[in-house]
């Protein structure tokens, strides 16, 4: 009985052995079988990365950005004028600008009736660009505004004032000359024909846009 005993213990110990053995050997084989499957020198795959995130859409373009509109350097006017004439109230002036002379010409200017020899002054500040002698206005003066953007024409002078010269700065009020019916004026009619032109680029005193310089003469807006 004890030796039936023996060996069935002896027996139960072989077969744990051998399942212990069989165990062993089947981690062994499955790394075998993982070696075999990977291709000789062949890198081990890599692990798997976690998916890229999507790229940001592109924001969406702002509304257009419109420059703003440029103005003109150039003013309607040069601004409110003194008469040049002395003794003569802007109320007592009469807008001539519109009116017709000879061939039908746009006159383009305002006559300014006064006694032969009445003091001229300057409208307003600024430079003298040209002391100038012509057939239609007689003796004549061209101004510049302090800008050079406008030029003031007094024609049909008697004389200038002493000293006038070109490149002469003038303040509103300081002596041109005198009243006078020199040109094409009639002696029966001495009168101060003086015009306003807005100037171009260049900057030439014999050339320009007419500007009616009646309102401003009458404080009107600039």
């Amino acid at each position: 009985m004890a030796g039936r005993q023996r060996a069935f213990v002896a027996g139960l110990v072989a077969v744990l052995a051998a399942v212990l053995a069989i165990g062993g050997c089947s981690d062994e084989a499955v790394r075998e079988h993982q070696q075999r499957r990977r291709a000789p020198g062949a890198p081990a795959a890599p692990a798997p990365q976690a998916a890229a995130s999507p790229a940001s859409a592109p924001e969406a373009p702002g509304p257009p950005v419109v420059p703003a509109p440029q103005r003109s350097g150039v003013p309607p006017s040069p601004g409110a004028l003194r008469v040049p004439v002395a003794g003569v109230d802007a109320s007592m002036l009469r807008d001539t600008y519109d009116e017709r002379r000879g061939s039908n010409r746009p006159h383009e200017a305002l006559d300014i009736l006064a006694p032969r020899g009445t003091p001229v002054v300057a409208v307003a500040p600024g430079r003298v660009v040209k002391l100038f002698t012509s057939e239609p206005g007689g003796l004549t003066v061209y101004q510049f505004d302090p800008t050079e953007r406008y030029a003031y024409y007094y024609a049909h002078l008697d004389r200038y004032a002493d000293g006038l010269h070109e490149g002469q700065w003038l303040d509103a009020g300081d002596a041109i000359g005198t009243v006078g019916f020199t040109g094409n004026a009639s002696p029966e009619a001495p009168h101060l024909h003086f015009a306003l032109f807005r100037l171009g680029p260049e900057r030439q005193w014999w050339k320009g846009t007419p500007v009616n310089p009646y309102p401003l003469f009458l404080g009107g807006p600039r």
